[in-house]
């Protein structure tokens, strides 16, 4: 990512976020600008925000109304904001299940880049990453700086329940007991 297309990814962040707010819409700041709030390095890609499912349709409207250009993408499970080469995910589908507002309640308000917004508590960023983890996307290097960064932060035992579905969140799991990042015993995903 060049200087220039970081402060375009910013500017729509805040964008973003500051239309959800005035919207009175239910949202928090999820994936890796909102692991990167929390200490892990800043993402080189798009920003994502996590809406409730019942949600979606407002807050593509709000978006819309606030002047923001939304592109309705292929997917059904979320909208884009587009500005230059940039763009927001604004998602109400986490893996397949439909975003429920206790996510989004467990949210922490923090200031991000000057614009205070709820952002993804740092047990519900690990576990929304690791269960995007399958056979098609399966990048452990995206993973450990970001495991290492919030360790300190997450409930890893109820990481290990909340993904013991997902075979590769399993292993990730190990490998991160292994290297000695955190304290969960080779093969028990649980940790308990």
């Amino acid at each position: 990512m060049q200087p220039d297309d970081r402060e375009e990814i910013r500017d729509l962040l805040k964008r973003t976020a500051v239309a959800l707010k005035e919207g009175d819409v239910p949202f928090a700041l999820c994936g890796g600008y909102a692991a990167w709030m929390r200490g892990a390095p800043e993402p080189d890609h798009d920003a994502d925000f996590l809406v409730p499912a019942a949600e979606s349709e407002r807050a593509a409207k709000v978006l819309a109304e606030a002047g923001l250009e939304v592109a309705d993408p292929a997917e059904d499970w979320l909208t884009k904001v587009v500005q230059g080469n940039s763009f927001v995910d604004v998602l109400w589908r986490v893996c397949g299940r439909p975003a429920e507002a206790d996510l989004i309640d467990r949210a922490e308000i923090m200031p991000v880049l000057s614009v205070h917004m709820p952002v993804l508590a740092a047990t519900d960023i690990v576990v929304t990453k690791l269960m995007a983890l399958d056979e098609h996307y399966c990048d452990f290097s995206r993973m450990l700086p970001v495991a290492r960064a919030l360790r300190e932060q997450v409930e890893w035992a109820r990481v290990g329940r909340d993904t013991a579905d997902n075979d590769f969140a399993a292993v990730f799991l190990v490998l991160l007991g292994r290297l000695g990042i955190v304290d969960v015993p080779p093969g028990d995903p649980t940790g308990s």
